[in-house]
């Protein structure tokens, strides 16, 4: 491999290796940015800390923009009323 293709190549995967941090900084900001919208307490890696209706756990979720938790099921009951409260600040979380 000459010196050239050596150094496109450390540039191409450096440049990736950028642009993949730089997606995974963007996702956590938005995810961090949602959960303050709700104004609920987010853990170090941007989630907002609930305790999920449906199975009665806590979870630590990625909210949408429409404050949906990345485990929101459309077709349950629990997950609708999840929602509402969140949007209504009356969520559990710990």
């Amino acid at each position: 491999m000459s010196n050239r293709r050596r150094l496109e190549f450390v540039l191409r995967s450096k440049l990736r290796a950028a642009g993949r941090q730089y997606g995974e900084a963007k996702e956590a900001y938005r995810a961090a940015r949602a959960a303050s919208e709700a104004d609920l307490p987010i853990d170090e890696g941007g989630n907002a800390r609930v305790v999920c209706r449906r199975y009665a756990e806590k979870r630590s979720v990625e909210l949408d923009a429409g404050l949906r938790p990345d485990c929101y099921d459309a077709d349950h009951v629990d997950c609708r009323g999840c929602v509402e409260d969140i949007r209504d600040g009356r969520i559990e979380t710990w």
